[in-house]
This record gives C-alpha cells, structure tokens and sequence, in this order.
C-alpha cells in the first residue's frame, strides 16, 4: 500500500470489501496504463463519493453515472470542443500532451490526470477544471496524494468548492441506481 493510501485509511476506513476491477479490459478501453495508486485507491474504495462533494470514478463503476471509461469519451469530445474558442491550459501547449478524467464533482468541476507523451503513468499530476469556466490548476502529485491533500486542507484549489472538505468526513461507495 502506497503513503497516501496508508493515509486515507487512517482518515477514512475503507469498506470492508476490496473492489476488483478488469485492468487490462479498461486500460484497453483507454488506450493507456492507469497509475499503480489509482489501482489502488479503486482496489481499496472502488468508485465513490467523499464529503458529498467528491466522486471518485471508476472503470465499470456499478453506478453508470460515475465510469471512467464512459467520462473519458464524454470529456474527450467536449474537450476538443471547447479549445475550438478557448485557450489550452500551459500544461497542454505540447501537442502530444492530454488529460484524463478520473474524478468529479457534484458541481461539474472535473479532476484530469495530466499525461505528457512517453511518461510513466506512475508520474501523471493533476489538473482541476471548474465547471463551465476556462480556468484551471495544476498540482504536481498523483491522484491519491491529491485526494488525502484536498481532505486534510493541505491544497487550497480556487475551482473547488469552499464548503469542500467538511470539518468530519463522509464516504460512501457508489451502487447501481
């Protein structure tokens, strides 16, 4: 288990049943490796929601509403849409650079891996686009060192909500609806 997973365990403990995923199926859907920490955070949480805020997506995620694999074509596609009009964030300037979707919010706000051609994927960072908007940020540490900086209030994000952590943590892991 990962630092940051050991840490996220310690704060919020995770259901007592480890998902277990298909990788080699979604990573086919995807075309790329998934970082070894979001195997594991899917492993140990699966797709879920933390704070009432946060979602947390996962390949073939019981709840429809929250499947990696169904966000990644979705953002893909409205991605390359908006940057007929707006601007690509610096990090995207190179053309063989892309972002990935591996979270959400109950705002619209979307949380990216970074992927930069020819990179490890245990190296992607994190991007968070707010909703609706052009602006976006950039966090040099995978998704799950993100996630537990995000819930102890070590990240300040200005696209993320204020209300975004609560004082005592909630969590509870998605089901088909």
């Amino acid at each position: 288990m990962n630092a940051a997973l050991a840490r996220l365990t310690q704060l919020i403990p995770p259901p007592p049943e480890p998902r277990n995923t298909d990788w080699d199926t979604a990573e086919g859907q995807l075309g790329v490796v998934l970082p070894s920490d979001y195997k594991e955070l899917i492993h140990t949480y699966g797709g879920s929601n933390w704070d009432d805020y946060l979602y947390l997506l996962e390949p073939g995620c019981p709840n429809d509403n929250y499947d990696l694999i169904e966000w990644e074509d979705q953002q893909t596609e409205a991605l390359q849409g908006l940057w007929e009009f707006e601007k690509k964030p610096d990090e995207l300037a190179d053309t063989e650079s892309r972002v990935t979707p591996w979270a959400t919010t109950d705002n619209g706000e979307c949380l990216y891996w970074l992927i930069r051609a020819g990179q490890d994927p245990d190296q992607w960072t994190v991007m968070v686009n707010e909703a609706g908007g052009d602006r976006w940020e950039h966090y040099s540490m995978n998704c799950t060192e993100f996630l537990v900086a995000a819930l102890t209030g070590d990240v300040q994000s200005a696209v993320l909500s204020s209300r975004f952590p609560f004082d005592e943590h909630t969590f509870r892991q998605l089901v088909a609806v």
